[in-house]
């Protein structure tokens, strides 16, 4: 795994070891922010199941302002942990679920990144607590990692789908933004 672009292109994060580890592979992390391209400049971006902080951190490393992160794996946050160090970089870390995650963080994201384990298909709750919360930003994007094809979201719009083989990327937005 290495940053992609930005000021710390080309730096290696610390790995994880374990075969229940999927991390976004970096020919479709690439593809994703080139799509987000100018968006992330001064985002405010929250990473909700950040694993080794890799989405979060290239995303400050394209220029956004500021990432939150969180995994409920206290060893995610160990490695996450190493890898914001490595490349001097600051960021608030929750070791949460990430629905005690959504109902407890402060103030609104233009990007929330949610990257669950594939098994684990949470895209309706997530949405529902974003909405009731009103997480994003106006024309803020939930960017959802699955295997599965582009879903209906309750107060939702799919602004954008790509399927990179298994990995599947939906981009949403709150209906009416």
């Amino acid at each position: 795994m290495r940053i992609i672009a930005g000021k710390h292109r080309g730096r290696t994060l610390v790995p994880f070891q374990g075969k229940d580890i999927r991390p976004t592979a970096d020919r479709v992390k690439e593809s994703l922010f080139q799509i987000l391209g100018t968006r992330l400049y001064g985002a405010r971006v929250l990473d909700l199941f950040a694993g080794s902080g890799a989405l979060g951190i290239e995303s400050l490393s394209r220029g956004a302002a500021e990432a939150v992160f969180n995994d409920c794996a206290k060893e995610s946050v160990s490695v996450l942990g190493k890898n914001l160090a490595a490349v001097k970089e600051s960021g608030k870390i929750y070791c949460l679920d990430y629905s005690v995650c959504l109902k407890t963080v402060a103030g609104k994201f233009d990007l929330i990144f949610a990257d669950p384990p594939y098994a684990f298909d949470c895209l309706q709750e997530i949405c529902a607590i974003i909405k009731s919360r009103e997480l994003l930003c106006g024309g803020g994007i939930l960017i959802y990692e699955s295997e599965r094809e582009a879903e209906t979201a309750e107060g939702f719009e799919l602004a954008d789908f790509r399927s990179y083989g298994r990995t599947k990327i939906a981009f949403y937005q709150r209906s009416g933004t």
